[in-house]
């Protein structure tokens, strides 16, 4: 590499120049000889990054502006041969930089200026304060303009100018900003943060239709916002589902946001991300039908709850004891394997023989599958979870298929009871030529009844006698009710347990941590409760006390409703929602966090403020006081994140602020009704 040379050659360092004979003269001094001058204004190390860009420039162009210098002398005056840099040391270091990477010589040669008319430390100090850099919206369209010019790539442009090629496309980016923009950022009306949110799309025709629409003093996001309304997320969970790549391969667009850290973004097309979706979404509903063999499956973006659909659940296989003992082995084999692993991980070897056993055991199939009657009436609905991971619901079986005539347990054919009744009533089947005894005649309907209800009042003196029949007794009617469709009505005990459906209230809710854990452990019940309501007292008898208690508080869990509906007013029940939250140290803040959409956008102005002065302070209110309510509402979100801040309806009393309420004043008025931590009438029912 070689320097830019000057009107006229420069005169190499020697003796006579180091005397200070050509004093204001430019010379040729190699890089080794200059040193930094004690007399340097700037003290602060200069930035590693600054460094690395002038190297790359120098490396690129040469030393454009030769720094200045005075000679080093001894303390006799008797020059030393070297020069310190008092205008340039951040080109000196550069050099050095470039030196110490083998890029040039210890010895290159360096054009600079020798000035001992003026102080050093004074023009040292004048280089620093009276320069003025470029104006960054210059900047941005200089770099455009050596784009379109030269013809050269961001990759090419960053190595020549020292920076990375993200920072030249986003320069590059807002260089094409709308002109308008560029001149409302010049003249100091928008901020560079606003302009780089107008920059997140180069459509340059939007970039000035939202510049009209919300004016000059949006702030950045309500900007970001605005330019992409009709896109989603890069991280929706349709986007997710589907992959970046695949969207893109079916001529889907991606918007970049040039300007965050985790390069995020925008898909321009909406309508072929949900076609995508659906397509996905059915074929792997035929692709589970055909490998299961449903009766029907169906393909939705979103679970279609409230359409009735009763359970049917898989049940254990029957093995032999021979296949029983092998599937053992080969399941030991397994574990011994994988525990003589060392750090490095599995052999080879090891690996291989993993594999065959896991094969092996494939072959003996699962440990539990859905019987093939219920295959025949029963289906399957693919969902999107909001993960964006599909979600299987197996064993759906429609109201009309729910119970059928040739299902011995649907009309009680087997099970004896209806033999018993014909017995009493004298209408069971008789042998042919067979005449019935005068004195056999038929008990009447109401000695029967009478009857039953001696028994019944005796059933209910035993039954209180004994808890943990009556435990058993009122989770089998429970289980019967959640687990086993039109079975409902197959025990004595009259217990009823009333589901409020959640989703038609609040889209999505079983979706949240909350509602997939109540998910997760039906499931886990179903797997180990029988596949015949028959069967379920035998097995809910066998069970330990512990667990036969579990399964109550799973089932009464479901029948729990403590929503506020205004058509549905219950003050007591509600307060006693607060005591059981209570009792329960409920934490909200687990399953739900307010943002724009669950909570600010929907309540009014003062709402937001009040959230925001109570999760930060008062002067963070403050400042968002005067946006518009759609932007005060984001801007409530990001402030309150993270804070634990919940809605008074949300928020738990400790045990000890605890007011106990009669549970028998059924005239408590609203008022009276709440609890010490919610007052029911701070949220009253309106409108949204």
């Amino acid at each position: 590499m070689t320097a830019h040379s000057p009107q006229t050659a420069p005169t190499p360092a020697t003796a006579a120049t180091e005397a200070g004979t050509l004093l204001g003269a430019t010379l040729v001094v190699p890089l080794n000889r200059l040193k930094a001058s004690p007399r340097n204004a700037r003290k602060t190390p200069h930035a590693p990054a600054t460094l690395e860009a002038l190297a790359a420039s120098i490396r690129a162009k040469g030393v454009l502006q030769p720094p200045v210098v005075e000679i080093e002398r001894k303390p006799d005056g008797q020059p030393t041969g070297a020069y310190l840099v008092t205008i340039g040391e951040r080109r000196r270091q550069a050099l050095r930089l470039l030196a110490k990477r083998k890029a040039i010589k210890r010895s290159h040669p360096v054009r600079v200026t020798v000035d001992e008319t003026n102080d050093a430390h004074e023009i040292s100090l004048d280089e620093n304060v009276t320069r003025e850099a470029m104006h960054p919206a210059d900047q941005f369209e200089a770099f455009r303009r050596v784009a379109e010019e030269k013809g050269w790539g961001p990759e090419e442009i960053g190595a020549r100018f020292g920076v990375s090629a993200q920072t030249v496309r986003q320069r590059l980016r807002l260089g094409a900003v709308a002109p308008d923009l560029i001149a409302a950022y010049r003249a100091g009306d928008l901020s560079l943060d606003q302009l780089m949110a107008f920059g997140v799309s180069d459509d340059g025709a939007r970039q000035q239709q939202v510049f009209e629409q919300i004016g000059p003093h949006a702030p950045p996001y309500a900007v970001r916002r605005a330019m992409t309304e009709t896109k989603v997320r890069a991280d929706d969970r349709r986007a997710r589902f589907i992959g970046h790549a695949a969207y893109e391969a079916a001529g889907g667009v991606i918007l970049r946001d040039l300007f965050t850290e985790d390069g995020g973004g925008w898909l321009e097309d909406a309508a072929l991300l949900d076609r995508l979706v659906t397509e996905k979404l059915t074929d792997l509903a035929k692709n589970a039908r055909a490998r299961e063999g449903w009766a029907w499956v169906e393909a939705h973006a979103d679970f279609p709850h409230g359409t009735g659909y009763g359970r049917v659940w898989p049940e254990p296989v029957e093995r032999s004891e021979a296949e029983i003992s092998a599937v053992a082995a080969l399941a030991e084999a397994y574990d011994r394997l994988v525990a003589e692993a060392d750090e490095d991980g599995l052999t080879p070897e090891q690996d291989a023989r993993l594999e065959e056993i896991d094969k092996a055991l494939q072959d003996h199939g699962p440990d539990v599958a859905y019987r093939p009657d219920d295959l025949a009436r029963s289906g399957l609905i693919v969902t999107l979870g909001h993960d964006g991971l599909a979600r299987f619901e197996r064993g759906l079986v429609r109201a009309e298929d729910a119970l059928r005539p040739s299902d011995p347990d649907a009309t009680g054919t087997d099970t004896g009871i209806d033999a018993a009744e014909d017995a009493a009533s004298g209408t069971g089947d008789e042998a042919p030529g067979h005449e019935a005894d005068e004195e056999l005649a038929p008990l009447s309907e109401r000695l029967v009844m009478d009857l039953t209800a001696h028994r019944t009042a005796g059933l209910r003196a035993a039954l209180a006698a004994a808890p943990t029949v009556a435990l058993t007794a009122v989770v089998h009617a429970l289980v019967l009710q959640l687990f086993y469709a039109g079975h409902e009505q197959a025990t004595p005990l009259q217990v009823r347990l009333i589901r409020t459906g959640l989703e038609r209230l609040a889209p999505g809710v079983m979706e949240g941590p909350g509602g997939r854990a109540l998910a997760e452990q039906g499931e886990a019940w179903a797997a180990r409760l029988p596949a015949k309501p028959k069967d379920l007292w035998a097995v809910l008898t066998a069970l330990p006390g512990s667990e036969v208690l579990d399964l109550l508080a799973y089932c009464a869990a479901l029948g729990l409703n403590a929503v506020r509906d205004p058509h549905d007013r219950r003050p007591a029940a509600w307060a006693q929602a607060e005591l059981l939250a209570t009792a329960l140290s409920l934490d909200m803040t687990a399953v739900w966090s307010p943002t724009a959409a669950s909570y600010f956008s929907r309540v009014s102005k003062a709402r937001m403020l009040e959230a925001v002065t109570e999760a930060r302070d008062a002067a963070e209110a403050e400042r968002i006081a005067g946006f518009r309510k759609t932007d005060m509402a984001e801007a409530a979100e990001r402030l309150v994140e993270g804070k634990g801040w919940l809605p008074i309806l949300l928020r738990t009393a400790p045990a000890e602020a605890d007011t106990v309420l009669e549970p028998d004043d059924a005239s408590a008025s609203e008022d009276e009704a709440g609890s010490a931590a919610v007052d029911p009438d701070a949220y009253p029912f309106a409108a949204e």
